[in-house]
């Protein structure tokens, strides 16, 4: 639908509702209400500036677009092709030698592709373990570490390296350091050895599931003891769960506790289709923590991602019809519903227990990156970038309410106060005409909205502003994005 067709639609639309009942509201927006301050922090991803630097993927223009505060550094590895970064056996490739001697450790290729975040403008939050390793039975990488003494030796390494300039390093002051990734993945992130898998029946068994969750533990509060011993002043924790396995964090705790140390931060993950199921999962590891003593402990959910099915991602048991509809298809992995679950997301995370978020992915490409194989944005790449605008120029969070399950919206001011931004996400929702009592903006000598939906690529659409309410048209009864903005005298 073009604007002067749009511009129609709405004109109608407007004077149908003018005297609709409050029922017709689908929420409220109080300008002059101060309801705290963004926080940047919940707006990160493992995106960054990849290490080839061709002009056809130079990235750093649309990373920095995006308006992300921290950047995660797991799976980098899988997707700068021939570096050997990041990861710990990439960093000390030699575990038998000694882990004090800076002699032994590979520190270049990673600190190259550090530097280029930071040049992006990126905060770093630093994965100290192994990226993911699909190789079936076969494991090399993802392997429970023979000596979890060293392994914590070769992290205090990496930590000393690029905070403290150890071994021709970098000073620079690296906060957050995260212990491994996804341990309960026991097919492809901490993977028990042949014999190990033998004698408990195979690798999925409850038996070998508490046995494998028992070595991490154990080798989580080594590395956990050794960091925080040395390098006090920074965060470490972990350990990126799956999910939110609320036995194995108690587990995790009560260990920690017992060995007189605590984790500055539990991550975990979450893969799905509901934007409040983060927002739950967070309050019930906070609920956890404070009962258990660790009302410090913060709380990062540093993997999120829109996911209907793996097998429509990943194209298992799927034909290529139901991987392409799955991907690309309304409902898909990276377009509108996505993209509005993205949204949602992220302005409820502003009002939850999370203290950061991570979108995923870190592929730049396909179908975990913010751009399709020809180089195309993805929705995701708009709801993004939507989203950092927001953070970067609105800090000071107002007054908001939805009436609808589908609607969330997010009302900010800027620093000076001179305009407003209102972003409304309607995630599945199948009213087509939204409407929205507006206080606070009587004075806005101009608005302006965009739309993100099936067709558009947040690009400019009409809005009808008048007598405090705020009037949107979606083009069709699916998924749609708006951002509106008030300029004030």
């Amino acid at each position: 639908m073009d604007i002067k067709t749009h511009t129609a639609v709405l004109a109608v639309a407007a004077a149908a509702l003018n005297c609709a009942c409050a029922q017709d509201i689908v929420g409220e927006i109080d300008f002059a209400e101060s309801a705290g301050r963004i926080r940047p922090a919940l707006h990160s991803s493992g995106w960054t500036p990849r290490s080839s630097k061709r002009a056809i993927h130079n990235d750093d223009n649309a990373i920095k677009a995006l308006g992300m505060e921290f950047t995660r550094t797991h799976d980098w590895a899988l997707v700068n092709a021939g570096q050997r970064i990041i990861d710990w056996h990439f960093i000390f490739p030699l575990e038998h030698l000694d882990a004090t001697d800076p002699a032994n450790y590979v520190f270049g290729p990673t600190d190259h592709i550090i530097e280029l975040a930071r040049n992006a403008g990126l905060k770093i939050f630093y994965r100290l373990g192994t990226s993911i390793e699909h190789t079936e039975e076969a494991h090399f990488n993802a392997c429970v570490p023979k000596d979890f003494a060293k392994v914590a030796e070769v992290f205090a390494g990496t930590v000393r390296h690029y905070n403290k300039g150890w071994a021709n390093g970098k000073k620079w002051n690296i906060e957050y350091w995260e212990i491994w990734n996804e341990p309960d993945g026991i097919a492809n992130m901490w993977c028990l050895s042949d014999e190990e898998v033998a004698r408990f029946g195979g690798r999925g068994t409850p038996a070998a599931r508490k046995y494998a969750r028992d070595r991490f533990i154990e080798f989580y509060v080594t590395c956990l003891r050794r960091l925080k011993t040395e390098f006090p002043e920074i965060k470490v924790g972990g350990p990126a769960l799956c999910g939110t396995d609320l036995e194995y964090f108690r587990t995790i705790l009560e260990k920690c506790r017992k060995a007189g140390v605590a984790p500055d931060f539990l991550s975990f993950h979450y893969y799905g289709r509901e934007p409040d199921a983060m927002v739950q999962n967070a309050a019930a590891i906070r609920a956890l923590c404070d009962k258990m003593g660790f009302e410090k402990c913060e709380l990062i959910c540093d993997e999120w991602h829109y996911l209907l099915a793996w097998d429509g991602v990943n194209g298992r048991n799927s034909t290529s019809a139901m991987v392409k509809r799955a991907l690309d298809g309304p409902t898909g992995h990276n377009n509108i519903d996505s993209a509005c679950f993205t949204l949602s997301s992220l302005v409820k995370f502003q009002s939850s227990k999370l203290d950061q978020a991570y979108f995923y992915g870190c592929a730049h490409e396909g179908n975990w990156g913010y751009m399709d194989n020809y180089k195309q944005f993805n929705k995701n790449f708009y709801a993004c970038r939507m989203f950092g605008e927001l953070v970067r120029g609105y800090p000071n969070i107002c007054g908001s309410k939805s009436m609808r399950d589908t609607v969330s919206t997010l009302a900010a001011k800027s620093a000076d106060g001179r305009r407003a931004a209102l972003l409304v996400s309607d995630y599945r929702g199948i009213e087509q005409v939204l409407r929205f009592r507006v206080a606070g903006a009587d004075g806005a000598k101009h608005v302006s909205a965009r739309v993100l939906d099936y067709e558009r690529d947040d690009i400019p659409v009409a809005c009808d502003w008048h007598d405090g309410i705020l009037t949107l048209v979606k083009s069709e009864k699916n998924s749609t994005a708006f951002m509106v903005e008030f300029e004030f005298p």
